[in-house]
């Protein structure tokens, strides 16, 4: 079995891939203070509870692919996969990792590695032009070209930050639990709220979308919109350019890296 694992700046999110069926899947929360024996605990615990694995550390893993967008969790990462997995070959994405997805960017460098690992998928899975916004700790909008490349894209404030804000910054308001209201209008200071976190994200990416579109195909329905990441379900109700929900893009792109590269090792 695969092992993929996304760290995010928020989350960490694990897969488990049995050939291109994700058979299992785990979210955490990312915290740069773990050290790899920490991580290799953690793993243990949760990979221990599914029935196609054995009890040991390792036992039915075959394969790891890791990518992460916090340097200091990458690093114990490196070490867990070279203590605890030393004979499991082991991708993690970071320059001259073979993805298959040029990157037209002014400093490839700068791109975060979930960002290109979504262009993978989204290029396998749906072909080009895509976008695909990914609602996490920032909502990030990333486009591939109708040859596959990677040309660019927009980051804003994510969802959670944005309630935090509101809740820190502004004396009178709260943070709240993030929930589709079931007005517009919100009668009391939460529905408020919700319906400008809620309505207000899915304006932004309808916006940002249709824009973005404009730019990257000479006809903007050609473009296939994929939402994916752990707050994408608050917006795709309301948002009216999505056309595709893959809760696990990056994993399955990680996936895709993996296979790309594990016979050049």
């Amino acid at each position: 079995m695969l092992l993929t694992i996304d760290v995010g700046n928020t989350h960490t999110v694990l897969g488990l891939f049995d050939g291109e069926e994700i058979v299992e899947h785990w979210r955490i929360s990312t915290d740069a203070r773990r050290t790899a024996d920490e991580l290799a605990v953690l793993l243990q615990g949760l990979m221990g509870m599914h029935p196609l694995l054995g009890e040991e550390l390792g036992d039915g893993i075959d394969g790891i692919a890791i990518c992460a967008t916090v340097p200091s969790v990458l690093h114990e990462l490196r070490e867990v996969t070279r203590r605890y997995y030393g004979d499991v070959p082991a991708v993690l994405v970071e320059p001259g990792v073979k993805t298959g997805v040029p990157i037209q960017f002014d400093n490839p460098k700068e791109v975060g590695a979930d960002r290109i690992i979504n262009a993978v998928a989204a290029n396998e899975l749906y072909g080009g032009p895509a976008i695909v916004v990914d609602f996490g700790t920032a909502t990030t909008f990333d486009a591939v070209s109708a040859r596959g490349e990677y040309v660019g894209g927009v980051i804003a404030p994510g969802i959670e930050i944005s309630v935090e804000a509101l809740g820190v910054k502004a004396a009178q308001l709260r943070k709240i639990e993030v929930a589709r209201p079931r007005t517009v209008i919100g009668k009391n200071t939460v529905a408020a709220m919700q319906s400008g976190i809620v309505y207000g994200f899915a304006g932004q990416v309808d916006g940002v979308v249709n824009r973005m579109a404009r730019e990257l195909a000479d006809d903007p329905d050609d473009v296939t919109v994929i939402a994916t990441g752990g707050l994408a379900p608050m917006v795709l109700g309301e948002a009216t350019v999505i056309d595709e929900h893959e809760p696990w893009l990056t994993l399955i792109g990680l996936r895709l890296v993996y296979e790309r590269n594990v016979s050049r090792m």
